[in-house]
């Protein structure tokens, strides 16, 4: 399920008003998902080697300075060596409190920071923010309807979903 991170599908927040919308539905929604538990926050990087630095810049070590090292996912796929890359995942086991990644999520809605995602530790809710909203992956039919119905506003008017 996909929620919209400001109102009418807007993408990118603007003003200080804006981005406490965002951060609010973000947190909103990961308190419902994860209150009172640990989660795990998933962040990534991508290199030409296994071990080399990352291929772009970014302040993912700045933003999730707790997070370590947890799987190394290669893309070999290009006949040509000099256009492998390999996915990095870290990751960290924290306690959910609202507002707890903030920093974090704001550097996702500004798209600075890309490919993060929050579960939990059984690996059966995960909120995968990017800049414009955040999709959510639920372990039950029901769930989903209940979050989605608590939420109607949050949601694309496209037939879509998106």
């Amino acid at each position: 399920m996909r929620f919209h991170s400001l109102p009418e599908s807007k993408r990118h927040p603007e003003s200080e008003e804006e981005y406490a919308t965002v951060l609010h539905r973000y947190n909103a929604v990961l308190d419902e998902l994860f209150a009172g538990t640990d989660v795990f926050v998933v962040t990534t990087d991508w290199s030409y080697t296994p071990t080399g630095p990352a291929g772009w810049p970014s302040p993912r070590e700045a933003l999730h300075p707790g997070g370590i090292l947890w799987w190394t996912e290669p893309d070999l796929e290009d006949d040509d060596p000099e256009f492998h890359t390999f996915v990095r995942l870290y990751a960290d086991r924290r306690p959910w409190t609202p507002g707890c990644l903030d920093e974090l999520l704001r550097a996702v809605a500004d798209e600075v920071l890309v490919e993060v995602f929050v579960c939990d530790t059984e690996l059966r809710r995960i909120h995968l923010p990017y800049d414009g909203g955040a999709d959510v992956i639920l372990a039950t039919e029901a769930e989903r309807d209940r979050l989605r119905d608590r939420h109607r506003d949050w949601l694309s008017r496209h037939p879509g979903g998106m």
